[in-house]
């Protein structure tokens, strides 16, 4: 199992690890993941994410590469902008979902998803027909997502950078808790305020004791897996393998705003999906509450008041800020009206449910 620079660390404070993706991971620590999840909501955590990969782009044909293979418009991107994307395949379906960044004019960075790392790559390659120069720097930078309300007090301590200076979705690199080129990324996947940080695999450990210093009367905390899946359960985000696959086009998961039919974007599947925007999609992802006590889990049918299936659970959970049954699912597009009344099949009982339009956490 691949290791993080953080992997000692973890285990010295008692972490329940687990493997994800190859990498050996902490799941949740010794409070647990609903205690974990609320310090996230409330104060200030820190989670472990070196295990993402991380792809330059570079030189003359980056972004031409880029709006080959990718379904947003890069040419938007000024200059510390960052974008949400994917990788549509040729069947209208999504390789992968990634953030890029565009770190100088003629260089990007991607940030594609652990479990993808290998097959993504692979995609870039042959799909590189331009000749833009890759580079595969995945176990050469690490990474520490630091989230919640109180991320930005802590994290300022710590940085000249005026963090207040970075809009969401955009970056700075620079000097942070004395290392160099530390890339500070006003980004996340909890929905709670904070940035997303990338550094030297060598420098982790001093970054990461820094923040724990610097954090300590703002109660911050280790913060695992579990509970960053609860976290982006609770705002609708999608995860890669459960709500975005390759079967599922990103029309059908609601990211029709980052697919983009401009002049100079030619993804693959580009035609079957501009013709699926102009007919509509048959079924849509959705996001709902439990009425009933349960909890939804995926590849749990949905139904209609008549009994009929109309769909499946792709994520589900106890929401530990609600705590309701929460989920998504895909559903026939009739039945996919936020308000509309659905059952969640739970071993032969039918749970009511309800569509709701996301976040169902309210920050």
């Amino acid at each position: 199992m691949k290791q993080t620079p953080f992997t000692a660390i973890h285990q010295s404070l008692g972490a329940k690890m687990h493997e994800f993706a190859g990498y050996n991971m902490p799941i949740e620590y010794t409070t647990g993941i609903i205690d974990e999840h609320m310090t996230v909501v409330n104060g200030v955590g820190v989670f472990d994410v070196s295990h993402m990969g991380e792809f330059w782009v570079k030189g003359p044909k980056a972004l031409q590469f880029l709006q080959d293979i990718t379904s947003n418009d890069v040419s938007k991107l000024k200059v510390g902008d960052i974008q949400y994307t994917c990788f549509p395949n040729d069947r209208g379906g999504i390789i992968d979902d990634m953030l890029v960044y565009r770190y100088e004019d003629e260089k990007y960075m991607l940030v594609v998803n652990a479990a993808n790392m290998d097959k993504d790559w692979a995609w870039c390659v042959a799909h590189n027909q331009v000749g833009a120069e890759l580079e595969n720097s995945s176990d050469n930078i690490g990474q520490l997502a630091i989230q919640g309300p109180l991320a930005t007090k802590v994290l300022q301590k710590l940085t000249d950078i005026d963090l207040s200076q970075i809009p969401y979705y955009t970056f700075k690199v620079g000097k942070f808790a004395g290392c160099d080129n530390v890339i500070l990324s006003n980004t996340g996947y909890t929905g709670a305020g904070g940035f997303e940080i990338y550094f030297y695999p060598q420098d982790g450990e001093k970054i990461w004791h820094a923040i724990f210093e610097a954090g300590a009367e703002e109660g911050i905390k280790p913060i695992g897996l579990g509970a960053r899946d609860t976290l982006r359960l609770e705002m609708g985000f999608c995860l890669y393998g459960n709500d975005i696959t390759d079967e599922t086009s990103p029309l059908e998961a609601g990211l029709g705003w980052i697919t983009k039919f401009a002049e100079g974007k030619n993804f693959p599947s580009r035609a079957m999906l501009e013709q699926q925007k102009a007919e509509g999609v048959a079924r849509k992802l959705i996001a709902f509450k439990l009425k009933d006590k349960g909890v939804p889990r995926s590849h749990y049918e949905i139904a209609d008041e008549a009994g009929n299936i109309i769909g499946e659970v792709t994520s589900g959970t106890m929401s530990p800020s609600l705590k309701i049954g929460i989920g998504m699912g895909y559903v026939k597009k009739e039945h996919s009206t936020v308000g509309t009344k659905i059952y969640i099949v739970v071993r032969g009982r039918k749970l009511e449910a309800e569509i709701v339009k996301p976040p169902m956490r309210i920050q």
